[in-house]
């Protein structure tokens, strides 16, 4: 019995690891159904999580900040990091 939902949860953390990927909305959701549960129990959660799916979330997943190229006079690339 441990065994099995040992592997049970390894499945469905593979299976949702692609769906965590998708930064912004899936975020806003939990956030928003964590504070509502935590303010108003069970009809909070429900509806914090509506709220955090429509207004979104930030953005966990890049927030090393996007990334600046350009070519100098001298003819070489150069980059540098926005945050």
């Amino acid at each position: 019995m441990n065994s099995f939902l040992k592997a049970g949860l390894l499945t469905l953390a593979l299976v949702a690891a692609p769906i965590a990927a998708q930064a912004g909305t899936l975020e806003g959701v939990a956030i928003g159904a964590g504070a509502g549960a935590v303010i108003a129990g069970p009809p909070g959660a429900v509806v914090g999580g509506v709220v955090g799916a429509v207004t979104g979330g930030p953005n966990i997943i890049n927030r090393r900040g996007t990334r600046h190229c350009w070519t100098g006079r001298d003819g070489y690339r150069h980059c540098s990091r926005r945050r």
